[in-house]
């Protein structure tokens, strides 16, 4: 016998599983079931693909079995097993850093981070929230050594050798005296119900008469026929493959006939993926060919701007033994693949036709993840484009493209936008001005993503999209203007030195006195932010200063001959046309005593 320490990032879940996530026990039943599913297909993979597994005679089966007296449940399966190394592996430690990401992601209520726990990859602990003790007891098929595995959650387990009928593994948990109830008949036929239903492998409950008796249906739901499901096995069979305890926002189950055939089953969560954004996300649809499970790690089934849909693809025409490599260039594949992603955006759209409320509430969740396929997928830029949703300087609500052109005044030939990450900033933006006193909307970009994203949406139906920061002057200011604030442009110009690139009259200001504005070459604020976020040095490009000839500052400042107050006011403006674009000052303290200066010769 060998004792083992866990991984300290094992110790943290299981004191989290005791005493922090207690309130909703019984999924752990529900982690036991589906790894003893999970162990089933890798075995039913090796069967139809490797000759040495073809002659194994177990019937593929998960079995449950309890005893009252002893206070003792256990869940047996006919899968792929573990050795001793594996042991240590699979139940002592925890990769792509699991646990931390979990911890992350708790929310505080406990009902609810339950739920977490399946996404993670780490259910297997949820068995101490109702056990004292739990052994595993694992044998791998062609060999003859059978291994045992116990601990008490205690920050210690043992592995010893250990001798076992047949191969599998069985798990057998020593519950808790407030955890008797699972110990029961009806207890555990209602989990199984509730959670696991749709297991495609058989699941047998050991009566008390020592009577197997299978308590799920056992069906490849996703091959069942529509007329034949209930909305209820939809969202039963939806919570089962994604762990979440929320029914989903809408699902699309399809069967292709013809030159390829081919199942489908997505759904499409209320909820954004706790992982969504995260470099190592969990993709969500599995792979299966003639109902064998193949993979659920293969990230190309889907384009990555879909990665929160959940669901099945089970092809008939790819062959079982299909490699990484052979997915990836796979033509059948690509086609299935095509094909679903045209389905999923056009149920989207009737989603946004039919249910604008559900559909904004979608939006917020994953319509950041859905915008990055306006940069990566050509094909389907026009749909993606109609789907997408933007907030408006002369709305409160959402605003698709769509409705925005409708809604354009005569004459105006542009859809106009500005861009940045505070949604305050832009609604404020001395940029607005001018379109606000002619009426005309401008969209507010203000997702991160919306940077990288949206400068290359050139046009929509045919209109060009503008980003009000970069427009030309429409027509020069008048050359009697520029004579008469001659004196005061080149005295700022003189101040500022190096710290603008120019300083010129505009005529797009109404109410500002200034605003900042870059050159059409160089980076502007929101696409300066996102670099920089994505780890790449930016050199801050200087910004051109327009000033408003206009406003009364600059009235004001013609008829003071005041070199002192002609430069503070040249910082001072700068400064605030800055904080308005959301860009940092330079020196807050120099601002301060610039300011303070002016007001006290104003009084």
């Amino acid at each position: 016998m060998s004792k083992h320490e866990f991984q300290t990032e094992v110790n943290q879940l299981l004191h989290l599983m005791i005493h922090s996530l207690y309130s909703n026990k019984e999924i752990f039943l529900r982690e036991l079931v589906s790894n003893a599913s999970d162990a089933l297909d890798k075995l039913e993979f090796l069967k139809l693909t490797d000759e040495k597994y073809k002659d194994l005679d177990l019937p593929s089966k998960i079995v449950i079995s309890y005893d009252k007296e002893k206070k003792t449940l256990q869940v047996s399966d006919t899968g792929i097993g573990m050795n001793d190394e594996e042991m240590v592996e699979n139940l002592g430690t925890i990769a792509k850093s699991g646990t931390k990401h979990f911890i992350e992601s708790l929310t505080g209520d406990a009902k609810k981070d339950s739920h977490l726990i399946g996404q993670f990859g780490v259910g297997f602990y949820s068995s101490f929230m109702v056990a004292k003790k739990v052994e595993v007891l694992s044998r791998k098929p062609l060999e003859e050594k059978a291994w045992r595995w116990v601990s008490e959650g205690d920050g210690e387990y043992e592995i010893e050798e250990a001798k076992k009928d047949g191969y599998g593994t069985q798990i057998t948990l020593y519950l808790r005296d407030d955890a008797e109830e699972f110990a029961s008949e009806w207890r555990i036929k209602s989990i199984v119900e509730k959670y696991s239903n749709h297991i495609p492998f058989p699941i047998y409950l050991v009566n008390e008469k020592g009577e197997e008796e299978q308590i799920n249906k056992a069906s490849a739901l996703w091959r069942i026929s529509k007329s034949e499901l209930k909305e209820e096995d939809y969202k039963e069979f939806y919570k089962q493959i994604s762990h979440d305890s929320e029914d989903p926002l809408l699902w699309i189950h399809t069967r292709a006939e013809g030159t390829l055939e081919y199942y489908t089953l997505f759904y499409i969560p209320k909820k954004a993926p706790i992982d969504l954004f995260r470099v190592d996300y969990q993709p969500g649809v599995k792979l299966y060919v003639k109902r064998v499970f193949i993979t659920d790690e293969e990230r190309e089934l889907l384009p990555t701007y879909l990665r929160f849909v959940r669901g099945i693809i089970d092809a008939e025409d790819l062959p079982l033994n299909v490699s990484r490599e052979i997915l990836q260039e796979n033509i059948i594949l690509s086609k299935i693949k095509k094909s679903s992603v045209k389905k999923i955006l056009s149920e989207l759209k009737k989603l946004l036709e039919k249910d604008r409320e559900a559909y904004e509430g979608f939006f917020k969740e994953m319509g950041k993840a859905l915008k990055e396929g306006i940069y990566s997928d050509f094909e389907n830029r026009d749909k993606l484009l109609d789907l997408m949703l933007f907030k408006s300087s002369k709305r409160d609500g959402y605003v698709t493209l769509k409705e925005y052109k409708e809604a354009m005044k005569e004459g105006q030939e542009k859809i106009y936008y500005i861009m940045g990450e505070d949604e305050n900033l832009l609604r404020h933006s001395p940029l607005l001005e001018k379109f606000k006193a002619e009426d005309i909307e401008v969209l507010l970009f203000d997702d991160e993503v919306d940077a990288i994203v949206m400068p290359t949406v050139t046009e929509y139906e045919g209109t060009p999209l503008q980003n009000i920061s970069s427009v030309e002057e429409e027509g020069e200011v008048e050359k009697e203007l520029n004579e008469k604030f001659a004196g005061i442009v080149s005295a700022m110009k003189a101040e500022l030195g190096e710290s603008v690139k120019d300083i010129r009259l505009t005529k797009r200001l109404k109410d500002s006195p200034a605003v900042i504005v870059f050159d059409k070459n160089d980076p502007d604020i929101a696409m300066q932010q996102i670099l920089r976020q994505m780890g790449q040095e930016v050199p801050s490009p200087k910004p051109i200063l327009e000033i408003n000839p206009d406003h009364e500052i600059f009235e004001k400042l013609l008829k003071k001959d005041d070199e002192q107050t002609t430069r503070d006011i040249a910082h001072v403006v700068l400064d605030e046309a800055k904080m308005a674009a959301g860009v940092e000052v330079d020196d807050i303290a120099d601002f301060n005593r610039r300011l303070n200066r002016l007001i006290a010769r104003a009084i």
